[in-house]
């Protein structure tokens, strides 16, 4: 049996929750929450309950669906639902499961609710607890709209910027819409070290350090105030 999804419709017109609503009401794993006419309603169903996925419409009055995706913290993947195909690049670039174009029909969704099954399943095979076990040398995250394998021993350091974290590898770097924290419980702790809030070094790939800074590939790496202790401890001086 499938797990469940537990989503949220957000969207400015009747007819079109109306219609996601009975499609998604014929699939049988998916418990549809709560279904808003606006961002200011949807903040309030996704601060006070678990939602895995939501159907958000980009063109809405006041806080665009583009507005509102950026500006969620919470780890919610987003399928976008718009009558206007111009708006898809952007969609994707914020790491949307899927762009639907209205109108909607029930095969279309269905489509786009297995396509988040399939990379929820990959993200779950590579979990924390597979990880602790021995049983995993990498993780996968989202990129380039696709889910990318990414080996720990290639890592030298992660970067937070903003919404996303750009993971610097040997020979490229991949960024992810993710939080730093969120890959940080995702990594074996025993090779990684946080010298900064925006900063997680693979001890590893260390190259040299200072008091003030690490350096890795190249790139100086400041070490910050409240993470010096720990940082001093790790590496031995």
């Amino acid at each position: 049996m499938s797990e469940a999804i537990h989503c949220l419709i957000v969207d400015d017109e009747p007819v079109a929750r109306e219609i996601l609503e009975n499609h998604l009401s014929k699939i049988e794993h998916v418990h549809l929450l709560s279904s808003c006419k606006n961002a200011v309603e949807a903040f309030r169903i996704i601060n006070s309950k678990e939602i895995d996925l939501v159907f958000l419409d980009i063109n809405m009055p006041e806080i665009s669906g583009l507005s509102f995706a950026r500006s969620m913290t919470k780890d919610i993947k987003i399928i976008f639902t718009t009558a206007y195909r111009e708006y898809a690049v952007d969609g994707f670039d914020l790491q949307a499961v899927d762009y639907l174009l209205k109108p909607i029909s029930f095969e279309r969704l269905l489509q786009a609710i297995n396509k988040f099954s399939d990379e929820r399943k990959l993200v779950h095979a590579y979990s924390p607890a597979c990880e602790d076990l021995g049983e995993s040398d990498s993780l996968f995250v989202r990129a380039e709209r696709k889910m990318i394998r990414i080996k720990f021993k290639e890592i030298l350091f992660l970067e937070s910027i903003s919404d996303y974290v750009k993971i610097h590898l040997e020979d490229r770097n991949v960024i992810t819409r993710e939080t730093l924290s969120k890959l940080e419980d995702k990594l074996p702790r025993k090779d990684f070290l946080k010298v900064h809030r925006s900063f997680l070094v693979a001890v590893g790939r260390i190259d040299s350090y200072t008091s003030e800074y690490i350096e890795s590939g190249g790139i100086q790496i400041p070490i910050s105030r409240g993470c010096k202790e720990e940082v001093m401890r790790r590496l031995g001086d």
